[in-house]
């Protein structure tokens, strides 16, 4: 029998399966190897996680990293059964395919002989398509279990920041050091007006790591101070009730956050103004292709904007424009919407609760469509897929995101009859036009007070001008 070489895989998804502990697995795969004539070189384990999704699994990928590699370290690689190298039928196929085809690395499972040809293949989709099943219809019980004790008024989710559970659905008490960092979130934003990535900005400068060790994000801000469990509401999967836990914040002070929350429109991938080097940055737009403008501040002669599609040669023709006729072009602006011009505005009303979490859900399902693109891409110019596979794949994500973008757009619409008087836009433009002009208000506060008003400016360098719309909520 020739020799081969291997690594092994050991994965379970608890430590409470004792029939699948890993030391077992891990003598299985030895006594196999020894038996098959194979060298295993390495075993890699995976504990406590689960198998559902490759990319939650570090050691998975070191694995199929190592085994990709030009110097070809081995011929297979060994597991208990199909069900510990994936859950999900869908990217078992992948993983497999890849090492297949291209890697010539094959995966066997110990417990689960195939025969060869195309009989062992069938089997081999059958019993991933069983483990999947497994998988999604133990989740379902787990899910069911946790609703039954949720609507006893259990608590049985993640502890938020600033709680640590007590077990056996009992109310969560008040972890006094995590609850600093809630208080300074929620004082910076409710009375200091300073945005998400400014808060985890300050948060990580002063050494602050999230309880998984990472640095904050603008995001990660957002969830906790839009958390309704602060003020005593625990939401779990649609079921909600009045905790019992200590509470330091008041229902009407997150009602006030909330609703300066909802008024504060933000076109997707627009960033938080302290993450921008000038109070214009991400507002103005290129004329040629839509791309922002970048601040260039480090030319102090002639300090401007430019974009940065122009840099990576998407369109000719520079489309720069320096910070001082841009400012200039803004005032000139303001000065005519005063003086009496006319001009057309957009109504972005406030979303409610529900709104605003089912918007970022579709923000969220868009980056996931794109994260696919970028996959079926990968696995065609890899082999994995066939050109027609490839053109099917890419076509279903195509629907899937213009389904998501249509469902996006009909929530952001407006009912044209709320829209409020020229009046109020007017009263805004006044407020804006103080702050802008004077030189003791700093670019945070500036940029701000422009992003409640222009939704963009489009510079036009054919024609020498500036398109600003504006929009009130």
């Amino acid at each position: 029998m020739e020799l081969r070489y291997a690594y092994g895989y050991v994965r379970v998804s608890t430590d409470k399966q004792e029939e699948l502990s890993p030391d077992s697995q891990e003598k299985l795969l030895r006594d196999y190897a020894k038996s098959n004539n194979i060298i295993l070189l390495e075993v890699f384990f995976e504990i406590g996680i689960s198998g559902r999704k490759a990319d939650k699994r570090p050691e998975f990928q070191r694995m199929i990293s190592l085994a990709k590699s030009s110097e070809h370290p081995v011929d297979v690689i060994l597991v208990w059964k199909f069900s510990r190298f994936a859950r999900n039928q869908e990217e078992s196929i992948v993983y497999k395919s890849l090492l297949k085809k291209q890697h010539n690395v094959d995966v066997v499972s110990i417990s689960e002989p195939l025969i060869e040809g195309p009989f062992g293949s069938l089997i081999e989709r059958i019993i991933e398509w069983m483990d999947e099943y497994y998988s999604i219809r133990l989740s379902g019980e787990v899910l069911r279990g946790m609703k039954e004790k949720a609507l006893k008024e259990g608590y049985q989710m993640v502890p938020p920041l600033g709680y640590q559970a007590t077990g056996c659905g009992r109310p969560f008490i008040i972890n006094e050091e995590e609850f600093k960092i809630v208080n300074y979130m929620a004082d910076q934003f409710d009375n200091k007006n300073a945005d998400f990535t400014k808060i985890a900005r300050n948060i990580n400068s002063m050494g602050y790591k999230t309880r998984r060790g990472n640095p904050f994000e603008s995001r990660s801000v957002e969830r906790i101070l839009t958390n309704p469990f602060y003020y005593g509401l625990v939401v779990w999967n649609g079921v909600s009730f009045t905790g019992r836990h200590e509470v330091r914040f008041t229902k009407e002070r997150f009602d006030m956050r909330m609703d300066k929350i909802q008024k504060q429109f933000k076109p997707h991938k627009r960033r938080d103004i302290s993450s921008c080097r000038h109070w214009l940055s991400g507002l103005l737009k290129c004329g040629s292709c839509g791309a922002s403008l970048s601040y260039n501040g480090s030319n102090r002669t002639s300090p401007g904007f430019q974009c940065y599609k122009y840099s990576k040669g998407v369109h000719s023709g520079s489309m720069s424009i320096s910070e001082k006729k841009a400012i200039a072009a803004v005032y000139e602006y303001f000065d005519k919407l005063l003086a009496g011009m006319d001009f057309e505005y957009e109504y972005r009303p406030p979303k409610a609760v529900e709104q605003l979490s089912q918007h970022d859900s579709l923000l969220e399902e868009l980056d996931k469509i794109a994260s696919r693109e970028s996959r079926i891409r990968l696995a065609f110019e890899n082999g994995v897929d066939t050109l027609e596979e490839y053109k099917e794949n890419k076509e279903r994500l195509k629907r899937a995101r213009m389904d998501v973008q249509k469902q996006l757009d009909e929530l952001c619409g407006a009912p044209p009859s709320q829209k409020p008087p020229k009046e109020d836009v007017l009263a805004r433009v006044r407020t804006v036009y103080d702050i802008i002009k004077n030189p003791d208000v700093d670019y945070d506060t500036k940029g701000a007070f422009m992003r409640g008003l222009v939704e963009d400016i489009v510079y036009d360098k054919k024609n020498s001008r500036l398109i600003f719309h504006l929009y009130i909520s």
